[in-house]
């Protein structure tokens, strides 16, 4: 499934409109509204219409003003920020269930594999910016998702360019722990990790991809650009992936060479 920049949440919108209702209902105005809540016409005005989450403080004195009895500032609980940005949120259920999973990245060490470190700094440099509740909520996520590793019934095989590892995210420092939880997390014989050195051309060039194997042994792949993700299950274009991964395998280092490799990246630093 592809989407490109997905609507502001239902919830949202579902909110602001109640917002908006009890507010007419009431007779007041957007004005009077946020004078008393402390904020702007078109502030209040966005949040009715759901292009803005609405603010806790708006609903708390929408609700008071409005009469609503508690029923405008029960939306609070529905209005937390969404884990996964809403067109990877297929594939993360696929790779939650999935017995083998394959990913090669070209940029980025792969989000499975990040320190809360390096996930920080690359969740809160989105743009536009995420609000800080929406940052913590997808920190703690990516975090989450490390827990998969530990199930040893699982395959994980991770190809990384060597840009990639050479590229930092955060300081050197937060960097040299980066690789290093690299190194501590290929060491379980279920999780290999593997180095795509620099240089020379290869099917991996066209950007990063994910392998998944489902229990019922269906075979899935997944792309994700600036701000969209797609899932594949067609057997043609899962066959396209797959040979690609195949052949970036060939030319990867070895997963001891690869050890070797992170380590000495360590040192240079």
């Amino acid at each position: 499934m592809t989407n490109g920049e997905s609507p502001p949440p239902m919830a949202w919108r579902y909110c602001g409109n109640q917002i908006k209702l009890w507010r007419t209902r009431a007779a007041i105005s957007r004005e009077e509204l946020g004078k008393e809540a402390g904020y702007e016409y078109e502030s209040v005005k966005s949040m009715e219409m759901g292009r803005r989450k609405p603010a806790l403080r708006l609903l708390e004195v929408a609700d008071e003003m409005c009469g609503a009895h508690g029923l405008l500032v029960a939306a609070q609980d529905y209005l937390k920020p969404e884990r996964f940005p809403s067109y990877s949120q297929d594939y993360m259920r696929y790779e939650a269930e999935a017995v083998v999973l394959s990913w090669y990245e070209a940029q980025f060490i792969p989000g499975l594999l990040q320190t809360e470190e390096y996930a920080r700094t690359l969740i809160g440099s989105y743009w536009p910016p995420l609000d800080d509740e929406t940052v913590e909520e997808r920190v703690a996520a990516r975090l989450a998702r490390h827990g998969l590793l530990e199930k040893q019934t699982k395959s994980f095989n991770f190809v990384i360019a060597e840009s990639a590892l050479r590229h930092p995210i955060g300081d050197l420092e937060e960097h040299r722990r980066q690789l290093r939880h690299l190194l501590a997390a290929g060491t379980p014989r279920h999780v290999t990790i593997q180095v795509l050195r620099a240089g020379g051309s290869h099917p991996g060039l066209s950007g990063p991809f994910v392998l998944l194997e489902t229990p019922d042994h269906d075979q899935l792949a997944y792309e994700e650009g600036q701000m969209m993700g797609i899932l594949y299950a067609e057997p043609v274009k899962v066959s396209v992936l797959t040979q690609r991964h195949a052949m970036i395998l060939r030319q990867a280092l070895r997963p001891e060479e690869s050890v070797q490799f992170i380590r000495a990246l360590v040192e240079e630093l």
